[in-house]
């Protein structure tokens, strides 16, 4: 069995006079340890689905239809009390930015003592020691002197590992990482997904990186969905989809990679924008953008099909590939 099992998911935004879809009808499976990644530009979905994952939308947005089994429980029917029992316990997320996810009235020992009472029947110095533990493997110098400490004490990255450190206090099977490096520096980023990978796959965790960058997708997972618009378009194993992308979208973000271009050259990029979700065109909605557009795109939505070791939905593929091979050639 499968540890999580999304299947046609469908999340929408309400308004008084009409509702727009999120998400739409999106299907995937993570297994026990597995890493996956799930890419793609602003306005795809990412985030979304890592909320619905977690239950965490709120009005005006909702899950409108689908399952998201996890461990066989499906977490769309659940009470909220339940998923307080699933939520940083058996599963966690991490956010973009750490001062939203850390209380800044609350000191770092306070914050992690909290969550582990809260799920755990510990006693005060049991729920100290742990936090201590935790600390100390994401490689917090002077863990115990850090329980004292408030966030805004502590610098961009230390707060990020202490975030990660709070996401494993109660040994999750899973963790969401939305974007988990977008608020620090350059320099620290790096070191803060291999301290991510290294932690997940010591404590065997699953994980779902959500991220924009497919550079950072190629080192940190084992498989990757692409999204657009709210629909998954491309979804293989992150190595067949970094060496032979399928769809032209996903061809369209791997040319954007800086390292793409050459030292002095115009950086390539996608033209156009992601369509707002009152705004999706008919037929595929990346047809606007795509250099390989034809009539058929406009007014039908292509189904997701097994191509060259990926699923991919798009009307085109085999066009786009042998091109692609013709290029290769010459």
């Amino acid at each position: 069995m499968s540890l999580l099992s999304v299947r046609d998911l469908s999340v929408k935004f309400a308004s008084r006079k009409f509702s727009v879809t999120a998400l739409d009808g999106i299907s995937f499976d993570l297994d026990k340890g597995e890493r996956l990644g799930i890419v793609g530009e602003s306005g795809a979905g990412k985030s979304i689905t890592g909320f619905s994952l977690m239950n965490l939308l709120s009005r005006p947005g909702f899950i409108d239809s689908g399952s998201i089994m996890f461990e066989g429980e499906d977490i769309v029917t659940m009470s909220e009390k339940e998923m307080r029992g699933i939520r940083g316990n058996r599963m966690a997320m991490i956010f973009q930015d750490p001062m939203v996810t850390l209380n800044p009235v609350l000191t770092i020992g306070q914050q992690m003592v909290e969550t582990l009472k809260s799920h755990r029947d510990l006693s005060q110095a049991e729920a100290e020691q742990i936090a201590i533990v935790k600390l100390r493997e994401v490689y917090i110098p002077s863990p115990e002197e850090r329980l004292d400490q408030y966030p805004h004490e502590l610098s961009g990255g230390m707060r990020q590992r202490i975030i990660i450190a709070m996401a494993l206090l109660l040994d999750p099977q899973l963790i969401i990482a939305d974007e988990p490096t977008t608020a620090l520096d350059v320099t620290i980023q790096a070191d803060i997904m291999e301290l991510l990978l290294e932690l997940c796959q010591s404590n065997k965790v699953g994980l779902i990186l959500i991220t924009h960058d497919l550079g950072v997708v190629s080192q940190m997972t084992e498989r990757t969905l692409v999204m657009y618009a709210g629909k998954i378009i491309e979804a293989g194993s992150t190595r067949e989809i970094i060496n032979d992308p399928q769809h032209p979208y996903t061809q369209g973000l791997l040319n954007a990679l800086p390292q793409q271009t050459q030292p002095g050259k115009r950086l390539k990029q996608i033209p156009g924008n992601m369509p707002t979700l009152s705004e999706i065109p008919s037929g595929c909605p990346f047809r606007p953008r795509c250099d390989y557009a034809t009539e058929v795109c406009k007014t039908s939505k292509p189904e997701v099909v097994k191509y060259a070791h990926v699923e991919v939905a798009c009307h085109e593929v085999n066009r786009l590939h042998l091109d692609r091979s013709k290029e290769q050639a010459s």
